[in-house]
């Protein structure tokens, strides 16, 4: 049977009939898809598979090593900079090994298309010396997801499982196989779980033990395919670029989706060509590998040296510019059209929010609005331009609470309710600890908006969260961010500036777009 699916969907269906248990994740573009998919599949549904979203990425990252811990087979999903928030308990987690499959989809996105940079996720299972997949096709993605889960229970470790933008969101026909049956509860035994330093050091040398199987896992896969004959040029091709160099009419190709990577593969194709191009997409991770393997005399090229481009994500013209080879005509650029910068929503509550900010703030010559992430980060753009900074999930209150240490004033943050609940409320608890004097402003519209309208972990919970936190109850205030309340909002605003200590505002108001699906039903 066969399906037309987004890479998002075939991984997740992959898993689906690869066995598992429970999906564990934390919205982000490109990696959403996934565990939608798994919550409407029926046969998900019939199983009883766990997939409500998680608060973050490190929890997530837990509740599924404690779900391999009990037998079963687990999927961890997130976005490349999700990575950094479970680094943790991931890199951790190779010392322990695992007891159930335990596979982490890691979503890259090569261009920035929705994400603060181009961080390449191979870095992470290297550091954490696992097992990488990285399909170049949707086939190869819903095919994997079965072997990431078989290798993880035959190595004992996690496997980390690397997809692109563009491979998550392009769509492909899929042959779909059988479903296999869910593992047994099968609780691990023994101390190697417990990680301290005695425990850990034998767990670490068990890891780098097992390092030579996993090594000849990968030169025996057929995902690792040396094509062609020689040819003065040798091409080693990265998951989804491997299209790009087929469709560019590369011949002496040795395809790489399975890590480590396959070192006697890549030196028969390097005595049979006089040079090497390395094409991936993302950073240069293999091409600095390559050059490490085949010592500093053997001519590798890539992103390094400029044959492709440094930054971004490749294409069919530029890798085919690359390989000397025709590139496609393209288009030419578009004339006498305006720029559309995205904006927020007509009738969003941040929008109001913004306004009643901007007015305030104007007050104060030296007033800074620090920033986070999610939809109401385009209060940094026209007409608003009332953001300082965005630097990564949580940080508008503990940069707020830094640049307050250092003497500014007024210091405001402003930061959603989903991005809030994910990494903001420790840094709350540090400003009430240091009674900093900052407000922060928990802009609410009761989902993750700017992914889809997941659920958000703190719907109906923030005004307990902030109390519990230590927030001074007469300082804690929740909001209707509408018109005819703007002047009252403007003035509350003013006022809680000129508090000495941490004032919490909560403009609350349903994201127009969850609205409408909400009043549509």
């Amino acid at each position: 049977m066969k399906k037309l699916l987004l890479g998002d969907e075939a991984i997740a269906l992959g898993a689906i009939y690869a066995g598992l248990s429970g999906v564990y994740a934390y919205p982000g573009t490109p990696s959403t898809e996934i565990t939608e998919f798994i919550q409407k599949d029926p046969l998900a549904r019939e199983r009883g598979i766990r997939s409500r979203w998680c608060t973050n990425e490190k929890t997530a990252m837990e509740a599924a090593l404690g779900m391999s811990y009990a037998g079963k087979r687990a999927l961890v999903c997130m976005k490349h900079v999700g990575m950094n928030v479970c680094a943790d308990a991931f890199v951790n987690s190779a010392i322990t090994g695992v007891n159930g499959g335990l596979v982490v989809l890691a979503a890259d996105d090569p261009s920035m298309h929705s994400s603060q940079n181009e961080q390449d996720s191979r870095f992470y299972g290297k550091f954490a010396m696992i097992p990488i997949f990285e399909p170049s096709t949707q086939q190869e993605a819903y095919e994997m997801m079965g072997e990431a889960f078989d290798l993880s229970e035959k190595m004992g470790v996690p496997v980390l499982f690397r997809v692109v933008t563009r491979l998550a969101h392009s769509r492909a026909a899929v042959e779909i196989g059988e479903p296999q049956e869910q593992n047994g509860f099968n609780p691990a035994t023994g101390k190697g779980w417990v990680l301290l330093p005695g425990i850990a050091r034998k767990q670490y040398i068990s890891l780098i033990e097992k390092q030579p199987a996993m090594a000849a896992a990968a030169e025996e896969s057929a995902h690792n395919a040396l094509k062609g004959g020689a040819a003065p040029l040798g091409v080693i091709a990265c998951g989804i670029a491997y299209n790009y160099v087929c469709e560019a009419g590369a011949q002496n190709v040795l395809k790489v989706s399975q890590y480590p990577l396959p070192e006697k593969k890549i030196k028969e194709l390097a005595a049979r060509s006089q040079s090497i191009l390395v094409v991936e997409d993302g950073q240069p991770v293999v091409e600095q590998d390559i050059k490490a393997i085949l010592g500093a005399g053997y001519k590798v090229e890539g992103r390094l040296t400029g044959n492709l481009p440094r930054t971004g994500e490749l294409n069919p013209d530029n890798v085919a510019a690359a390989l000397g080879a025709a590139t496609g005509q393209g288009f030419p650029p578009a004339k006498n059209l305006a720029a559309r910068p995205p904006q927020l929503c007509p009738g969003c509550g941040h929008r109001d929010v913004y306004t009643a900010l901007n007015k305030v703030a104007a007050e104060y010559p030296g007033a800074r609005v620090f920033g986070d992430i999610g939809c109401y980060t385009l209060g940094a753009l026209p007409p608003f331009q009332t953001l300082s900074s965005c630097v990564d999930m949580g940080a508008s209150i503990t940069m707020a609470k830094g640049a307050a240490d250092a003497g500014l004033f007024p210091a405001i943050a402003i930061i959603g309710d989903s991005t809030f609940t994910h990494s903001g409320m420790t840094g709350l608890l540090d400003a009430v600890n240091d009674h900093s004097n900052i407000t922060v402003i928990i802009s609410d519209n009761l989902t993750t908006a700017m992914t889809g309208g997941q659920d958000s972990a703190g719907t109906s919970k923030f005004e307990a969260i902030c109390r519990g936190l230590g927030v001074e109850p007469e300082h804690l205030h929740v909001v209707n961010p509408i018109a005819p309340n703007m002047a009252a909002i403007t003035e509350l605003i003013r006022k809680e500036i000129e508090y000495n200590g941490v004032s919490v505002i909560i403009p609350r108001r349903e994201c127009m777009q969850t609205l409408r699906r909400h009043s549509k039903k």
